[in-house]
């Protein structure tokens, strides 16, 4: 029975509380009305004092990788460096964008373009930056495509920021691929003339052997041996040389750089077998070549192979300078920034409902205290009487009863 009174009562002391609560909120709602009056009029005026925030918003679509044709074409046919070189250039990396616009030289050049450090005010360019890392947000849609918004006081000097930041990614990103082209044409362009050189000496020396033992030819099978070991000793240096480029970026470990290893190991067993190491082969080793023929057969075999590394270092050297010349690291502008007509901040109604929202809850919190203040029991209020004159004592003292 107890029981069952108890759960009645529930319901009864909950409904006389809550009734006791609104009762509490009607009877001080002046209280509540004078709070919010007095935050709302404080919301007004802070938001009346803040100026107008323009954001200008561009839009830019990274270079991406060529495929099927044209340079990449040409690329695939060079093979070795050539190929890598395409590989490695900037274009198609959302990621390497972002970093190019948030590095410190592009920010420079901005402030330096635009004087901004005189319109932040600043001290320094350190200042300046922090500045302009506030006003200037970048950020990437999972297309691709990247945003540049920039705020500003003034809507042109909006437009212009982002604009500005446009530009300087362009100039910033081809500089880069225009160096790395440069400094692959200019490796490729020694390495010619070493070359170059190497192919003019094994040329004089077949000439005096000719000219000395007159005309000398061999067999079908040793010319095959000399062509197959030229195209192999092309192939093993023009491997050694993507292993070089690769190891720049990449430690032993890599899967790419062990390939490389693993492909140059064999081709070397390929040529060692071939130039005389083995004795089953199908093709003669040039060791079985008796008298002049061995001679012959040096001699040719260098040509040969001096004729295969040049053929090979001219096409990459071809590719080398048509990157260099075209400049497929320019950014695709999708939308430049144009002055905008509306202010994107503050939000002064936005400003006044938070405020009155806040001065509402903290008008009730202020009224419950009130009431539980009110309904002290005489001992209760002696006590906070007390605590009152002490506190009042202390701050006029400085120092405790």
């Amino acid at each position: 029975m107890n029981t069952a009174q108890e759960q009645r009562q529930l319901p009864e002391e909950e409904e006389i509380n809550l009734l006791a609560l609104l009762q509490v909120i009607l009877r001080r709602k002046s209280v509540i009305i004078k709070i919010c009056a007095v935050a709302v009029a404080m919301a007004v005026c802070y938001s009346l004092t803040l100026k107008n925030i323009y954001t200008a918003t561009a839009k830019i679509l990274p270079p991406q990788k060529e495929s099927g044709s044209g340079l990449s074409a040409l690329l695939s046919q060079a093979g070795g460096l050539a190929s890598l070189a395409g590989g490695m250039s900037l274009g198609g990396s959302t990621d390497l964008y972002l970093g190019i616009l948030k590095s410190r030289s592009v920010a420079d050049a901005v402030i330096k373009r635009l004087n901004l450090q005189q319109e932040f005010e600043a001290k320094s360019m350190d200042e300046a930056r922090k500045r302009l890392e506030g006003a200037v947000k970048f950020k990437a849609g999972k297309d691709g495509i990247i945003s540049i918004d920039a705020d500003s006081k003034d809507p042109r000097k909006a437009a212009q920021l982002a604009n500005t930041f446009v530009a300087e990614l362009g100039r910033r990103s081809v500089e880069l691929n225009l160096s790395k082209a440069g400094a692959e044409r200019v490796f490729l362009e020694k390495r010619l003339d070493v070359v170059k050189q190497d192919l003019r000496n094994a040329e004089n020396d077949m000439k005096a052997f000719q000219e000395k033992y007159k005309t000398f030819k061999v067999d079908s099978q040793a010319s095959a041996a000399i062509e197959g070991i030229a195209r192999l000793k092309a192939e093993i240096i023009t491997k050694e040389g993507q292993l070089a480029t690769l190891r720049n970026s990449m430690t032993d470990e890599s899967s790419e750089v062990k390939a490389l290893q693993a492909g140059i190991a064999r081709l070397k067993g390929q040529l060692g077998s071939m130039s005389g190491s083995g004795g089953s082969d199908v093709i003669p080793a040039v060791g079985n070549i008796p008298g002049l023929g061995v001679e012959y057969v040096r001699k040719m075999r260098e040509l040969k192979t001096q004729e295969a590394i040049f053929e090979q270092l001219t096409k990459q050297y071809e590719v080398a300078k048509i990157s260099e010349a075209k400049d497929s690291s320019s950014v695709q502008v999708l939308d430049e920034a144009v002055v905008p007509l509306k202010k994107s901040r503050p939000k002064r109604s936005m400003i006044v409902v938070l405020a009155a929202v806040t001065a509402f809850f903290t008008s009730i919190f202020v009224i419950f205290i009130q009431e539980y203040l009110a309904k002290l029991s005489p001992e209760d209020a002696a006590i906070i009487r007390d605590i009152k004159h002490s506190l009042r004592f202390r701050s006029h003292d400085g120092q405790t009863p």
